[in-house]
């Protein structure tokens, strides 16, 4: 477990309700409550209602883990805010079969936003739910 961090960038936010020690906080002031969703950074400390905190946004943060994974995994947030390991990326061959003289089989690949936001990489191995961790922030 975890107790170092080298925050280079902490950002102030103002609390949308309570937020833990050591969970993802959103843009809005909320500890995350959406897997997946973008965050502004780790909360440094426990914060209540109202009050203002202060969440790592660049560097190295200790962060609660939602799970077990191993070091150098892409981490992304669970639904209470905790880190757990990113579901890799797939991209299905398509069924259609390619039939143009001019088609080259070049694939061009455009879009929004991922599927899930990767807050950061584990500097080390988290054992299971609820392990301290440092997280390099990406």
């Amino acid at each position: 477990m975890s107790q170092q961090a080298i925050s280079i960038l902490s950002l102030p936010f103002l609390a949308n309700g309570a937020v833990q020690e050591y969970r993802a906080v959103g843009f809005n002031g909320a500890q995350a409550s959406a897997a997946g969703q973008k965050v502004l950074g780790i909360a440094e400390f426990s914060v209540a209602s109202g009050a203002y905190g202060r969440a790592c946004r660049l560097g190295t943060a200790v962060a609660e883990a939602g799970g077990a994974f191993a070091v150098e995994t892409a981490l992304t947030v669970d639904a209470v805010g905790r880190v757990v390991a990113a579901a890799p990326i797939a991209i299905a061959a398509g069924a259609t079969a390619v039939t143009s003289a001019a088609a080259n089989g070049a694939t061009d690949i455009t879009g929004g936003d991922p599927a899930q936001y990767i807050v950061g990489y584990a500097m080390q191995a988290a054992g299971a739910s609820g392990d301290l961790v440092e997280i390099a922030m990406a």
